[in-house]
């Protein structure tokens, strides 16, 4: 064998951080636009009602979850004379951003493995794109909850721009689950199976279809701050507060929830990045 033969060459980014260089990710956000409008694109083409269905199907969830939780099961809302739909609403769009984009990301290297393999960009925008164009619908069915609070003459405090506080720990948790799934679904295959059943364990967990304050209700205030440790209990309590006058903001269960995403997402993009080198490997 000649020497020239056993030469390969390697395209790796210079840096060698633990953590994804944000620096190099601006550098590359063209791309990363590119594949968000994508995303958003494929999703909608050759679709007769488009970005309609943004609305319909957080609308449909809405009626179902009324019906089965709150006249049915005859859940609480835990907060005095707000209808049923208005406060399952303010918690089925953000777990809807949530959960379709802990889906997307977390098969998002399987799917784009032919791309990857063969010309060097940041990996991580592979994840990343679902957490932005995933906003698209989650702003878009911002209208139906505009819709049903008119409907049910609820009008937002002066406290509604404090929503964007759990919207932040939802997509920061969102990405960071998106850096661990992926890599793992992309090691072990199993791990999509995994996620199916998984997921709806999540949604039964987070505060959608009943209060958080149920938790402390009946299981004590030290299960309700590890219960708050899962960052989607203050990112729906949180959110579902900011849209409500005379309803405290829940500064501690955000607090909290908030400190652990930023664990999620950062210990997300340390192991992308530790197991960024064997991408190409094992896709």
């Amino acid at each position: 064998m000649s020497e020239n033969s056993r030469l390969h060459t390697v395209i790796q980014s210079k840096n060698k951080t633990a953590l994804f260089n944000f620096k190099e990710l601006i550098r590359y956000k063209d791309l990363l636009y590119y594949m968000v409008l994508r995303d958003v694109t494929v999703m909608y083409k050759q679709t007769v009602l488009g970005f309609l269905w943004a609305i319909l199907n957080p609308f449909f969830q809405v009626v179902v979850f009324s019906v089965i939780f709150g006249t049915v099961a005859g859940i609480s809302t835990g907060i005095h004379g707000l209808p049923y739909p208005v406060f399952s609403c303010l918690a089925i769009i953000p777990w809807n951003y949530f959960s379709t984009t802990f889906t997307a990301s977390s098969n998002s290297l399987i799917i784009t493995s032919g791309i990857f393999t063969k010309v060097y960009f940041p990996r991580v925008i592979i994840p990343l794109t679902p957490v932005f164009s995933k906003l698209v619908d989650f702003t878009i069915s911002l209208i139906m909850l505009m819709a049903i609070l008119w409907y049910y003459k609820y009008t937002p405090g002066s406290n509604v721009w404090l929503f964007f506080i759990p919207l932040s720990i939802i997509i920061i948790t969102a990405a960071g689950l998106g850096m661990w799934l992926s890599s793992l679904v992309l090691q072990f295959r199993d791990f999509r199976f995994a996620i199916t059943f998984l997921l709806p364990l999540l949604l039964y967990v987070a505060p959608v279809a009943y209060p958080a304050i149920k938790v402390q209700e009946q299981l004590g205030n030290t299960v309700y701050n590890i219960y708050a440790l899962y960052p989607m209990v203050g990112g729906i309590e949180g959110f579902r507060s900011s849209f409500l006058q005379d309803v405290a903001f829940p500064w501690k269960l955000v607090g909290i929830s908030g400190i652990s995403s930023l664990i999620i997402f950062i210990s997300g993009s340390i192991y992308f990045r530790k197991m960024e080198k064997h991408f190409a490997d094992v896709a």
